[in-house]
């Protein structure tokens, strides 16, 4: 079966397991790859992110995508049709897709790009987190799974959090102890996300708790947060639900939710190269997730989030993605950026 360099970059990809954490093996072999694509320099910075540039203008066009995955997974398989394993929507479709068309477009003298297939993006954001200080870019570009038909203008927030509580040891009978006291606080701000209207939503991420003579629990939510949520407020809810129910609270991670306009530039770019290569209208895409354009999104610049894969599949135990699907969105991608380029 002869499949097309592009389309080996990808097998590649997912045929190398990169859970967070353990990226490095995938990172080596994509640093390695990319000068076949077109990449002028490629590196891993301190973190393990790859790093790859093109061009030496003053205006920097960011490619961001990321390489981990979460564990797990069904079995690696490819035919004629399909990739199937972990990552092959999340996100190395879309990492790969930025990586061979920001390789092929030709680039104006005033403009360079950098291509950045970051770490730690399923946890702490790591590799985005490391670059932040070191571009000021004049546009970006998230690679996550839109669809190749589709592109995102606005991620929801979270906040982590964990709810606490530890005790010297009593007996059942007369003191509940503090696992109840986790799990009530817990149930109840479940039903308070319930209440705070649409675009708000709560899941319990890792819950331990032990009763040894010494009693503890831990039980850390994530709370998914819509556009206009405010952190002060949200905080002192969770303040409240934890005094009321005599339980320690601690925020993990505060990730504020982010939306462009339609007519951001990034936006317009892969709309109108969208409808170039498919004939169809483009989706716009609110997504429910949270992601490194979040994190990136103190940037300011023009924004958006593009990639191919169906993200039904995100997480999933049947994660694939049919190659039509991913060449269409490696067309787009080429078709988008010298638009972007040419509007910024």
């Amino acid at each position: 079966m002869r499949l097309p360099e592009s389309v080996g970059l990808l097998v590649d990809m997912v045929a190398v397991p990169s859970p967070t954490r353990e990226e490095a093996d995938a990172a080596r072999m994509l640093a390695d790859r990319l000068p076949r694509f077109g990449w002028e320099t490629s590196h891993l910075d301190g973190v393990g992110s790859v790093i790859a540039t093109r061009g030496g203008g003053d205006k920097e066009l960011v490619l961001l995508s990321h390489i981990d995955t979460v564990p797990g997974g069904p079995e690696f398989h490819v035919d004629e049709e399909r990739i199937v394993g972990r990552g092959a929507v999340d996100a190395k479709s879309p990492c790969c897709a930025l990586a061979v068309g920001g390789g092929a477009v030709e680039i104006p003298h005033d403009w360079r790009l950098t291509f950045v297939g970051a770490v730690g993006e399923e946890i702490d954001s790591r590799g985005a987190r490391f670059r932040m200080p070191l571009h000021e870019p004049a546009a970006l570009v998230v690679g996550e799974p839109t669809g190749s038909q589709s592109v995102a203008l606005s991620y929801r927030g979270r906040i982590l959090f964990s709810f606490f509580a530890e005790d010297g040891g009593a007996h059942r009978s007369g003191s509940p102890g503090p696992m109840t006291a986790a799990v009530l606080a817990s149930a109840s701000m479940e039903q308070i996300t319930k209440n705070m209207g649409k675009g708000y939503s709560i899941a319990v991420m890792e819950m331990e708790g032990r009763e040894a003579g010494k009693r503890y629990a831990t039980i850390t939510m994530d709370l998914r947060t819509p556009i206009g949520a405010e952190q002060r407020e949200l905080e002192m809810v969770l303040g409240e639900t934890a005094a009321a129910f005599g339980v320690g609270l601690k925020i993990i991670e505060y990730v504020p939710p982010h939306e462009v306009h339609k007519s951001d530039p990034v936006i317009r770019a892969f709309r109108s190269a969208i409808r170039e290569v498919s004939g169809e209208p483009p989706r716009i895409l609110a997504k429910q997730g949270t992601c490194d354009f979040n994190v990136l999104s103190v940037w300011g610049c023009p924004m958006g989030a593009y990639g191919p894969g169906d993200s039904k599949y995100d997480h999933s135990l049947d994660e694939q993605i049919p190659i039509k699907e991913f060449l269409r969105g490696v067309d787009v991608v080429k078709a988008a950026l010298p638009k972007i380029m040419e509007a910024v």
